[in-house]
């Protein structure tokens, strides 16, 4: 049997992308619609409201609309009252008019047209209900008489306005008399001017949103028997829509129940593609066999935990994650034993905001256990991963198979995550070659001088401590008591595990977070006025890039003067081919994101980086490149701060190292051997 997924259906219920961007859409929507009622000279806001609902019409079905319009509306009855209740439906209406239009391919004359249609519509339902609820119409005639008395009087006050006063007085009593014309009346003609200004004002905004390529969802019909294992690939190949060359092609593979498989190959190769197609992704050419659908993340089905973990968290408590979305009943799992496996234990009651990257990656490897999956996809789940964490996480994977009727793939750049794997999948370049094991380990050398003997300090942090949630019951101290100080061309190694605290400094570093006690300068001045002074590169890169193209990204990192060439240089540094520069982001590896990143930053000149997990997610040979970039800076007197768990060739760029633990320091001495 040969299944394949598909693009958002055009029948049958909502499926989970769409559920899930209807429910965020609408929040936003209610948000904004709250603040515009509540906050005075916010009002504008209450147009801004309708874009999220536009975002929705444009990019799914019209059912995906109407729920989040429900819903918005529902929320904003219960949270600020029938004022935003009417609003949210307003906004959800013009919205949905005009993103459906926009995804039709509908001009003006179209919207226009239709809004003409649903305009007298909703009017007439308005006076039905109002003809058939007698206290409801009584209650809004008699705000409506006493609306227009109120503004009589008002009028009145002024002697050039008596006239007007006396008009609207005398003719309150014909529209009175004749509600149901005007109600109606008023309903149409308000859908249709507000269609036409709701068009002027998201049309330019959905023209640009609809050049922003949307990948390809995962799907799973639930009408098919789950059957994710044994799958065969035969012939695989595959191509994202707009590139000129292929992601994949000619993959031959079988993967039965009971292995541990684990992929292999540079940033680019073709892995999370392939994972992608095994999860349930239809291949552009090829054959996918399987005796039933994937199942993706039901019972006995296909769970996959990607590259980016806070991508796949929902829930606000971790015990509250790991089951979210399982359906009631006896067959819902132990949660504690659950984390207690990936390194959890007694963490059910943590806010998941407060985890480290790493944390966040177990939490994703604990929800995706929990649906007993028959195939388990885990796209470097160890890449945010201490080192003693991802040995205790791969021997996990490992074992699984061999404790359950299941399956793992492990995509990896660690050559001792294959150690235990059953087979390994080379890819290079979109094609499956032979494994070579040699080109994972890492090949730099000439370790970095022990010393800076530059007496310029360029970065101070003094007596350093910092607090989340502060005078609240779900305080928790981050950083305590921290001393460093940052000297011209120093290369700083800081280690220590998961949540010690060492991305809570980096973000203090570059003055994004200023501490809750002691002082953090560059300078000499206060680093919270001098954000951009240094330059930072976030544990998760993809949350860095702003831009919709590789060029575009880097150019607006550098600053508004960059030319083509500093670009080019940029990308030059750090091993990225220029055949990538009109490459849009997402279809990057997350390697590639994380090269594009470092391009930027270097692109700026600036005199002290500092770099979280700048390895994570890289291949030996990238790894081996980006070393030799930061070794280059260096020499030319850029301050490096490296906040890592992978120390392998870090000799290379750093000549002293800072240990943290439970957001203290530890020890802070020369690099002498990392390894040891």
């Amino acid at each position: 049997m040969t299944v394949s997924s598909s693009h958002t259906p055009k029948s049958g219920p909502l499926g989970p992308q769409e559920m899930a961007t209807a429910a965020v859409m609408s929040s936003f929507t209610v948000a904004l619609t709250v603040i515009g009622v509540l906050v005075p000279m916010a009002a504008i806001l209450q147009v801004v409201a309708a874009i999220p609902m536009s975002v929705v019409a444009l990019r799914y079905r019209t059912r995906a609309l109407v729920t989040s319009a429900v819903a918005g509306t529902l929320v904003g009855f219960v949270a600020a009252g029938t004022q935003t209740a009417i609003t949210v439906a307003s906004a959800a209406l013009l919205g949905g008019l005009v993103g459906r239009a926009k995804r039709r391919k509908q001009g003006l004359f179209g919207v226009l047209v239709t809004s003409m249609v649903v305009g007298p519509v909703l009017g007439a339902l308005t006076v039905l209900m109002l003809l058939i609820l007698v206290p409801l119409r009584e209650l809004f005639l008699e705000t409506l008489r006493n609306t227009m008395e109120g503004i009589s009087r008002l009028l009145e006050r002024t002697s050039a306005l008596q006239g007007a006063a006396d008009v609207l007085r005398s003719s309150s009593t014909a529209v009175l008399d004749n509600w149901w014309w005007w109600v109606g009346g008023s309903i149409a003609f308000g859908i249709v001017t507000g269609t036409l200004f709701a068009w002027l004002i998201l049309t330019a905004i959905l023209d640009r949103l609809s050049t922003i390529p949307t990948p390809e969802p995962l799907a799973s019909s639930t009408d098919d028997e789950i059957g994710p294992l044994p799958v065969t690939l035969t012939a695989v190949g595959f191509r994202y829509p707009g590139s000129t060359t292929s992601a994949l092609t000619g993959v031959d593979l079988r993967i039965d129940t009971g292995e541990f498989v684990a992929i292999v190959g540079h940033n680019g190769s073709g892995k999370s593609t392939l994972t992608r197609i095994l999860a349930g992704l239809e291949p552009s050419e090829g054959t996918v066999d399987r005796p039933g659908s994937t199942g993706l993340g039901r019972y006995g089905g296909t769970a996959v935990v990607l590259q980016r973990p806070e991508s796949q968290i929902l829930g606000t408590r971790v015990a509250d994650d790991v089951v979210w979305g399982l359906p009631p009943g006896d067959s819902r799992p132990d949660v504690e034993a659950l984390l207690d496996e990936v390194g959890l234990g007694g963490m059910g009651a943590r806010d998941t905001a407060s985890l480290s990257g790493g944390e966040m990656q177990r939490l994703a490897v604990a929800a995706a256990l929990a649906r007993r999956p028959a195939l388990l996809i885990a796209d470097e789940a160890t890449a945010m991963i201490d080192a003693s964490g991802r040995e205790h996480l791969v021997s996990l994977l490992a074992e699984l198979p061999r404790r359950h009727a299941m399956s793992v793939v492990l995509v990896t750049h660690h050559v001792s995550e294959t150690v235990a794997a059953d087979r390994v999948v080379h890819l290079h370049e979109g094609y499956q070659v032979q494994h070579d094991s040699t080109w994972m380990h890492a090949r730099t050398e000439n370790p970095a001088a022990l010393h800076d003997n530059s007496s310029e300090r360029l970065l101070e942090l003094s007596s350093v401590a910092h607090t989340y949630n502060r005078r609240t019951p779900w305080a928790q101290v981050a950083l305590n008591g921290i001393d460093i100080t940052v000297k011209r061309g120093e290369g700083v190694l800081v280690l220590g595990g998961n949540g010690s605290g060492k991305s809570t400094l980096a973000w203090i570093m570059a003055g994004l977070t200023g501490p809750t006690r002691g002082t953090a300068q560059v300078g000499g001045k206060a680093m919270t006025a001098r954000v951009g002074d240094v330059g930072l590169a976030f544990q998760h890169s993809r949350l860095q890039l702003q831009r919709r193209t590789v060029s575009e990204d880097i150019a607006a990192a550098a600053g508004p003067e960059t030319g083509s060439a500093t670009v080019s240089a940029a990308m030059d540094a750090v091993g990225l081919d220029r055949s990538l520069a009109a490459r849009d982001i997402d279809s990057l590896s997350g390697g590639q994101m994380r090269r594009v990143v470092l391009a930027g930053l270097i692109a700026r000149r600036p005199r002290l980086l500092v770099l979280d997990e700048p390895l994570a997610g890289l291949d030996p040979p990238g790894r081996d490149d980006i070393i030799g970039v930061l070794a280059g800076l260096r020499d030319r007197g850029v301050a490096i701060v490296v906040i890592s768990h992978d120390v392998d060739g870090m000799d290379t760029v750093c000549s002293r190292t800072i240990t943290m633990a439970d957001g203290h320091i530890v020890s802070d001495s020369i690099l002498g051997s990392v390894h040891s």
